[in-house]
C-alpha cells in the first residue's frame, strides 16, 4: 500500500493520472425479518459496504448513493454452510494407499460443476470439500465460497483453516479388500487395513512416524540456532500435514459411524495430544455424547438418514438434538449435491425431532459449521464486520414452502430467482441453436466421409484419363 501511494505521488508530480478502482455501490436491505442467529431475530435493515456487513439493526443510516432494496415480508439469514461435501471435485479418493495426506482437494477443484449453481440457489454460500473415505488418513480439504462464474482459485476461501480427512469403519477397510471396490470399477489389490483394529493401527503408526519427523526438524532448528553446521532433514509431504495436526495448525475431520470407533478415535487423539475438530456422520454419537463433549469435538451429521448401510442401522433423527443438549457443537451436512439444495429443511427437522428452538436449528447450518471450520469470525451469522454472505427467503427459512429469492456472497449478488426464471426461455433458445449447429456440423462431416469413401472405392484414375465430374 505504501509503495502504491509513492507511485501515485510520483505520477501526479509528472502530470500523470491513474484510474482509481471502482468502489462497489453500498446496498441496504430494508424492512426484513433478520435472523442473525447469534444476536436474535428482529425486523430491521442491513447495510452492505465493500463486501462486508457495515451495519445491522432495527434502524440503520443508509450511506450516500446506496441501493435500497425493500424486503417487507421477506426473511434474511446468514449464508448457509455445509461442513461435508464432495461437489466440484474432479476426483475424490486416492484409494490405493492407506495414508494419502500428501494429496489435496484444492488441486482438483472443478469450477464448472453445475452443482455449485444449483446449491447456491438453495442458499448455500460456503462448503467444505473433503477427500473421500477410502483411506484411514485421507487428503487435505479445501473450503470454497459458491462464487459461480469464478475460476477454481477464485472459489477458494483462502482465510479458512487447513484441514484433513480421516475415515474409520467399513469404508477404509472395505477399500482394502480384493475384488470389487466401493470407490470405483474393477478389481483392487489387497491393501492393509482389512479390519477396524487395522484402521486404528494405520493412524497410530502414521502419527508415531510424524512425531519422529517433527523431532528431527526441531533438532535441526535447535542446532542451527546454535550455529552448528547440520544437514537439512528430508522433506516428507505425507508427514508435513500430520505434524501440523500435532501442532494444532490443521483441523481433523473424521468420518465415523459406530460408538466404539468414535471412542477409539477420541482416545487416539488424546494420546497424541490433538483434537478432532469435527466427527463426520457420527450417527451413533448420541450413545457417547458425553465423551464427545469432553473431548471438545464437533459433530456434523445427517438429520434423519438411516439404514443405507450396516453402520447406519442405529441412526436416529434425535441425534443432532441430543448432541446439542450435551454441549457439542453440531452441524447438519449434505454429503450430497441434491441434499445441499435444501439444508434449511434439514435444519427444520431438528425442531420436530428433539425440540430445538428455531434459532438453534438455524445454527446447525450457519454458525456451528462455521465454528467447525474455524471461520466463525468471518461467516455464519449476521454481525457487524462479517462477510456479507446473505440469503433472502420469501418466508420463514424453516418453512417447507420457503423459497430462496436472492443470495449475496461478499456483498455481490450471485443468485436472483426472478432473473433465473426470466432467462430460462432465452437460454433454451440458445441451447436449441447450439444443438442445431452441432447437428449440421455432424451431417456435413458425414457427407464428407461418404464422399471420401466413394473416391476410394473408384480407385485412382487411369493415367492420362479424366475422371468425370
Amino acid at each position: 500500500m505504501k509503495s502504491t501511494r509513492i507511485l501515485l505521488m510520483a505520477a501526479a508530480a509528472c502530470g500523470m493520472t491513474f484510474a482509481q478502482p471502482a468502489v462497489p455501490q453500498p446496498i441496504v436491505l430494508q424492512n426484513a425479518t433478520i435472523h442473525t442467529v447469534t444476536k436474535g431475530t428482529f425486523n430491521g435493515s442491513i447495510v452492505i459496504k465493500n463486501g462486508l456487513i457495515a451495519d445491522v439493526g432495527d434502524k440503520v443510516l443508509a450511506p450516500m448513493g446506496a441501493r435500497i432494496i425493500d424486503l417487507s415480508g421477506k426473511h434474511v439469514t446468514p449464508g448457509l454452510i455445509d461442513c461435508h461435501t464432495h461437489i466440484a471435485l474432479d476426483s475424490t479418493n486416492e484409494g490405493s494407499i492407506s495414508v494419502s495426506s500428501m494429496v489435496a482437494m484444492r488441486d482438483v477443484v472443478n469450477s464448472e460443476d453445475f452443482a455449485i449453481y444449483r446449491d447456491l440457489a438453495g442458499g448455500t454460500t460456503t462448503t467444505n470439500l473433503l477427500h473421500g473415505s477410502a483411506n484411514a488418513i485421507g487428503g487435505l480439504n479445501v473450503v470454497i465460497k459458491m462464487r459461480w462464474g469464478s475460476d477454481a482459485d477464485g472459489l477458494v476461501m483462502k482465510e479458512a483453516k487447513p484441514g484433513i480427512k480421516f475415515a474409520l469403519g467399513e469404508n477404509p477397510k472395505r477399500a482394502g479388500q480384493g475384488g470389487q471396490s466401493p470407490f470405483g470399477s474393477g478389481a483392487q489389490n489387497l491393501r492393509y487395513p482389512g479390519t477396524r483394529m487395522g484402521v486404528e493401527d494405520v493412524i497410530r503408526e502414521a502419527f508415531l512416524e510424524a512425531r519422529q519427523y517433527q523431532a528431527a526438524w526441531k533438532d535441526y532448528e535447535t542446532r542451527r540456532a546454535r550455529g552448528e553446521n547440520v544437514l537439512l532433514p528430508r522433506k516428507d509431504l505425507k508427514l508435513d500435514p500430520l505434524v501440523e495436526v500435532l501442532e494444532g495448525r490443521r483441523l481433523v475431520h473424521a468420518h465415523c459411524y459406530r460408538a466404539d470407533e468414535i471412542l477409539m478415535m477420541l482416545k487416539l487423539a488424546d494420546e497424541f495430544g490433538f483434537r478432532i475438530h469435527a466427527l463426520i456422520h457420527v450417527l451413533e454419537g448420541y450413545k457417547v455424547a458425553q465423551e464427545i463433549a469432553a473431548h471438545h469435538a464437533g459433530a456434523t451429521t445427517f438429520s434423519d438418514w438411516w439404514a443405507y448401510k450396516m453402520e447406519a442401522y442405529d441412526a436416529i433423527p434425535y441425534n443432532a438434538a441430543i448432541l446439542t443438549r450435551r454441549g457439542v457443537v453440531v452441524s447438519l451436512n449434505s454429503d450430497d449435491p441434491e441434499l445441499m439444495r435444501h439444508l434449511n429443511q434439514e435444519a427444520a427437522k431438528a425442531v420436530k425431532y428433539g425440540g430445538l428452538s428455531e434459532t438453534e436449528a438455524l445454527a446447525l447450518i450457519t454458525i456451528n459449521p462455521a465454528r467447525q471450520l474455524g471461520l466463525e469470525g468471518r461467516v455464519g451469522s449476521i454481525e457487524l464486520g462479517k462477510d456479507a454472505d446473505l440469503v433472502i427467503f420469501d418466508r420463514h427459512p424453516l418453512s417447507n414452502y420457503a423459497k430462496v429469492l436472492r443470495v449475496f456472497i461478499d456483498g455481490e449478488l450471485y443468485f436472483d430467482r426472478e432473473r433465473d426464471l426470466s432467462r430460462r426461455a432465452e437460454l433454451e433458445t440458445r441451447k436449441k441453436a447450439l444443438v442445431e449447429r452441432e447437428r449440421q456440423r455432424q451431417e456435413q462431416e458425414k457427407k464428407e466421409r461418404e464422399k471420401e469413401k466413394k473416391e476410394k472405392e473408384k480407385g485412382p484414375a487411369p493415367e492420362g484419363a479424366r475422371r468425370p465430374s
